[in-house]
């Protein structure tokens, strides 16, 4: 059983601070606005300066993944860590807000 609570992403709240764990390439084609992009591999020294363990943060990748680990980590790390389970796959289908730094429409990868 996870410490972690998980929602779907037309369920995460507008304004909510996102966590965007996938590579610069998946980020740079299509992400939420306001998400702060931080890949799973860089979590470990740099969530302490990106993160504010006072806040609820929404962890997502493309299908869920690599999220989960890192909001099980956050969690055990004394973060409130909420699992986006259909990822930015489910973000796509409700129809949520993309916007792409490749200059090209904004997609998910």
């Amino acid at each position: 059983m996870s410490d972690f609570e998980t929602v779907r992403a037309a369920d995460v709240p507008d304004g909510a601070a996102l966590l965007d764990v996938r590579e610069d390439y998946e980020f740079a084609a299509g992400h939420a606005p306001g998400a702060l992009h931080v890949p799973v591999g860089q979590i470990p020294e740099r969530f302490a300066e990106e993160l504010d363990p006072d806040e609820d943060t929404y962890v997502v990748c493309r299908t869920g993944g690599r999220a989960v680990k890192i909001a099980e980590w956050l969690t055990a790390q004394g973060y409130t860590a909420i699992f986006v389970g259909d990822g930015m796959g489910g973000w796509l289908e409700a129809g949520r807000p993309l916007e792409s730094d490749t200059g090209e429409e904004p997609t998910v990868l």
